[in-house]
């Protein structure tokens, strides 16, 4: 089933990346420049030089999908992240706010209580 959902990881590629490349040129970015395995069931999110184009990659069970997202106007905000890291680890509400359109550096989250082992 072609599904994305919050249980899933999500790995941003922090180069541009030319979007004529398919299943076999994002599998080799993600071995080659991000140390990934393109098997692994994570998602990978491509985005191009104009911010205006948007590719995800994920394995199923039974072969990849690709997911491809063109902007007719304006262009994604990408998170913030390290210089010199290949990828960046992203969460469900970021990829949602980045292709909604909301401003990712002026969210404002609120504190959470996180739940601890007991035992």
């Amino acid at each position: 089933m072609f599904a994305l959902s919050s249980a899933l990881n999500y790995y941003l590629y922090n180069g541009p990346t030319d979007m004529r490349k398919s299943f076999d040129g994002l599998c080799n970015v993600i071995q080659s420049r991000m140390n990934r395995n393109p098997l692994s069931g994570e998602v990978f999110l491509f985005i191009n030089k104009r911010r205006d184009r948007m590719k995800l990659l994920r394995w199923e069970y039974s072969g990849f999908i690709l997911y491809y997202k063109r902007l007719e106007s304006g262009t994604f905000e990408l998170p913030v992240y390290r210089t010199g890291e290949s990828s960046t680890a992203i969460y469900w509400p970021q990829l949602m706010m980045m292709v909604e359109g909301i401003s990712l550096q002026h969210v404002r989250t609120r504190k959470r209580h996180l739940l601890t082992k007991i035992g």
